[in-house]
């Protein structure tokens, strides 16, 4: 795992494994529990809000952890930023959009600028704008992606990037996936739904439940839960969920959903606060189906990071 030494160094930390700044699900205590146990936790800026930012960095305050923006919603509020990085984070990642207007202000600060795509030509721009590190994000990935899948963006963006050290995301939910990354040419990993599935965790409790006993074929994309929240996404990017009694109701964005939305909306409230997953989203990515426990974050660092090596230890042999 030489490669892996690339990013340790540049990020200050002994495992190459960061944890996904998942919005309203990474909050302090998960990104704290990841960067005890070796790697780098991130926690899920998202949306910029900064009454939850602040608090989540007071739970973190016994840890170097570091922090993860929506671009598009940075852009309507910049001064979150400064928020963020008067917390002193070890790195901001930043994802869907231009990071060019926010290169010099992170590392002004002293921090390292992740900047996380979803196609070569974004990871080129990205390189070109003074990223520290790349992430390559599959479509495999929860939450929101583009439309690549992880195994053939993640070689292509080493390649169109070289030297910078890129991380592979997307799909990735045990040591299997960990090892596949590395042969792919990937410094690192990070992962977003193993982590939903951790002790340390945002995620209601029904919501971890239901990710126990799911499927990555049980994931759908849609826009159903963006129009519900009120958020409009750029072209190109959609939201995967768990499927559910409303993204079976609402499988795109018919007409008929913006006639209903008062009404849907309340519904929705309704279900976020009662944590019912028929309405309200449970956004996993196809590693659900290798999620079958919920361990510490802190603990589960180093768990897949020794299973990963041994599976390294043995790939000479796999061919032959």
């Amino acid at each position: 795992m030489t490669t892996a030494s690339l990013l340790c160094e540049r990020l200050g930390i002994a495992q190459p494994l960061l944890s996904a700044p998942m919005a309203g699900v990474a909050g302090g205590r998960l990104a704290a529990a990841v960067s005890r146990g070796g790697g780098l936790g991130l926690i899920g800026g998202g949306y910029a809000d900064p009454q939850w930012l602040r608090a989540q960095f007071a739970l973190a305050a016994d840890a170097t952890v570091g922090v993860g923006f929506i671009n598009w919603r940075l852009d309507e509020l910049p001064h979150v930023l400064d928020i963020a990085l008067a917390a002193r984070p070890r790195a901001v990642l930043l994802s869907f959009g231009d990071i060019a207007p926010y290169v010099d202000a992170v590392h002004d600060a002293g921090a390292i600028l992740i900047a996380q795509v979803q196609s070569v030509r974004q990871a080129r721009a990205a390189c070109a704008a003074g990223a520290d590190v790349i992430i390559a994000q599959g479509a495999e990935a929860g939450g929101h992606a583009g439309l690549r899948g992880t195994l053939a963006l993640v070689p292509a963006v080493v390649d169109a990037v070289a030297p910078l050290p890129v991380v592979a995301a997307g799909g990735i939910g045990d040591a299997r996936g960990i090892a596949a990354a590395f042969m792919l040419g990937a410094c690192g990993v990070m992962l977003g739904t193993r982590f939903y599935g951790s002790r340390e965790a945002l995620a209601t409790p029904a919501a971890q439940q239901a990710l126990l006993t799911a499927s990555g074929d049980e994931t759908v994309r849609g826009a159903v839960f963006d129009r519900l929240r009120g958020w409009t996404w750029p072209a190109g990017y959609s939201l995967r969920t768990l499927a559910n009694d409303m993204t079976a109701r609402w499988p795109d964005q018919a007409t008929g959903l913006s006639a209903e939305l008062p009404a849907q909306r309340a519904d929705f409230e309704r279900a976020l606060g009662q944590g019912d997953t028929r309405i309200a989203p449970v956004i996993v990515g196809e590693a659900a189906d290798l999620i079958h426990d919920l361990p510490s974050a802190q603990d589960l660092v180093g768990r897949l990071m020794a299973e990963a090596r041994e599976l390294l230890a043995s790939a000479p042999n796999v061919a032959g």
